[in-house]
């Protein structure tokens, strides 16, 4: 079986990153992305992972994306894993090719998204994928059939018994496909990231290795510290940080993702530029409104999360 030549723990909680950008300029903000990669070491995230979901990667140009995970690479003090998903093979493979150059320690790879797509295209695509880039690096499956195919549990099972791809995240929110990966899982070994903060307690008390989450940008402490409070088997404490990640988790889901996490890394002291496509009066209205909540919880979350 192949296997990963660069390891990478894939464990614990890693914060999927935007991508900042300044207003009325084209193109992501390079600078602020090396700021942002600082403060998620500082929470105490286990990796990030950069043009993501979170990360509006498909805005983004292949020389943009090329240069962000080389710079992250160089100035981050915890592993990188790039978003290398496109809408073809042919250009999925040129980013992964780049990001592994650059140093990046893993891959996170969806199915060709806006086309739909039958299992055993999905399953041709992975596998060509994984011959043409080899085995340098873990790759992740992505499963978010909110913008893409969705990978059925037995496409899953087939891809991973080839021993090419690492694990899977699943950013589906859907508990009863969860469950079946939880089980899959107790047959052979593979990473099982959840990447949909309304089910993560619950996952990693199922099994879950960790969390790949696009609120641990913005609060990436709360998402650690939940983490470490489900691992060590307090529930009280559990219950607690939960209802204050559901309770932004609410607020965020109320606005085009991912405007309401990129309002929230930016309350944080972090720049992260506009939304990239015009909000509706109410829309900007109700974006006003959570920032004057976020005001007054991010200091009670801040002190939950350290007396964790």
């Amino acid at each position: 079986m192949s296997r990963a030549a660069r390891q990478i723990e894939l464990s614990g909680v890693f914060a999927a990153a935007i991508t900042p950008h300044r207003a009325g300029v084209e193109g992501p903000d390079f600078s602020a992305m090396l700021e942002l990669v600082d403060f998620l070491a500082a929470g105490g995230v286990r990796g990030v992972c950069l043009l993501g979901t979170t990360g509006e990667f498909l805005d983004y140009s292949f020389t943009e994306r090329q240069r962000l995970v080389y710079l992250a690479v160089k100035r981050s003090r915890v592993p990188v894993i790039a978003g290398v998903s496109h809408s073809t093979l042919a250009g999925a493979i040129q980013i992964a090719g780049e990001a592994i150059s650059a140093g990046a320690e893993g891959l996170l790879l969806a199915p060709p998204y806006y086309f739909r797509y039958g299992q055993r295209e999905i399953e041709e695509f992975y596998l060509q994928f994984a011959r043409e880039t080899g085995d340098a690096v873990p790759i992740l499956l992505y499963n978010i059939p909110q913008f893409t195919s969705k990978i059925e549990v037995e496409t899953v099972r087939t891809l991973i018994d080839t021993g090419r791809f690492a694990g899977i995240k699943d950013s589906s929110g859907d508990w009863p496909y969860f469950e079946q990966l939880i089980a899959l899982k107790k047959e052979r070994p593979f990473a099982l990231l959840c990447g949909d903060e309304a089910i993560s307690a619950s996952a990693l008390a199922a099994g879950a290795d960790g969390l790949l989450s696009g609120c641990a940008c913005a609060v990436p402490e709360l998402v650690v510290a939940l983490a470490r409070a489900v691992t060590a088997g307090d529930n009280e404490t559990v219950n607690q940080l939960d209802a204050r990640l559901q309770a932004f988790v609410d607020w965020t889901r109320r606005f085009p993702f991912p405007v309401g996490i990129k309002r929230a890394v930016e309350l944080r002291g972090q720049k992260s530029g506009p939304p990239l496509t015009p909000l509706a009066p109410e829309t900007c209205q109700e974006l006003e409104e959570f920032s004057a909540w976020f005001k007054v919880w991010l200091p009670e979350m801040r002190k939950a999360a350290a007396g964790a």
